[in-house]
């Protein structure tokens, strides 16, 4: 019996978290965040004190961490048993997260993590290159969007409400560079596969998008 799977990639904030997780949710799907799976790395590799240009500890590390997803109303991610969500949105942890994405070796072991999620009865995936390189046979595949000022001013809001210090023309700084790194790296650059459906959701609310993606899928 094939297991559906339901692709949303695009950038950094365009909204692919809260949107795939409650599709997820009415689908009772299970859900991949691949972003979190690069953020607990970068986080373990922190707690390591390993450089970012030391790859085989990097790759050795990818091998041997544990993750765990519990996706309630939030997500909730474990590493070795650990929850270490509070410390996943922080700006440095993506920053991390990014330049070890562009490592062709880490993406390699990562890949099978990812494809693991893979269980019946269907799996939602959100991130970069999830229809184009994780799941290039997905039955379904959306490419979600917005302006780099709309996402930052998105991700400045969530860290106010987390009463995190942010600054909101340091964060679209760090989202176009992101945007650019993602986009140019050599490695599963961030693209739009040939079957997906484009949205953009810079005016959109998530009750709209989440519409839109329903009714791709019925």
């Amino acid at each position: 019996m094939s297991i559906p799977v339901l692709t949303i990639d695009g950038p950094s904030g365009a909204g692919k978290g809260t949107v795939s997780r409650l599709i997820a949710k009415k689908l009772g799907w299970h859900y991949l965040d691949s972003g979190s799976i690069y953020r607990s790395l970068a986080l373990a590799l922190q707690k390591a004190a390993v450089d970012i240009t030391a790859v085989d500890d990097i790759v050795s590390i990818a091998k041997a961490m544990v993750l765990e997803f519990e996706c309630n109303d939030e997500l909730i991610v474990k590493l070795n048993g650990e929850d270490i969500t509070p410390q996943l949105g922080l700006e440095s942890t993506g920053s991390i997260a990014s330049q070890i994405a562009a490592l062709p070796e880490v993406r390699q072991v990562l890949l099978k993590k990812q494809q693991d999620f893979k269980q019946l009865p269907g799996l939602v995936a959100d991130g970069r290159d999830m229809g184009t390189v994780v799941f290039p046979d997905a039955e379904y595949k959306v490419f979600l969007t917005a302006s780099a000022e709309k996402r930052a001013a998105r991700r400045y809001k969530q860290l106010k409400e987390k009463e995190i210090d942010a600054n909101l023309m340091q964060i679209t700084i760090e989202i176009e560079a992101r945007d650019r790194r993602d986009s140019e790296r050599q490695a599963a650059p961030l693209a739009m596969a040939n079957d997906a459906l484009y949205i953009d959701s810079s005016d959109l609310t998530i009750e709209s998008v989440i519409q839109e993606v329903i009714n791709l899928i019925h």
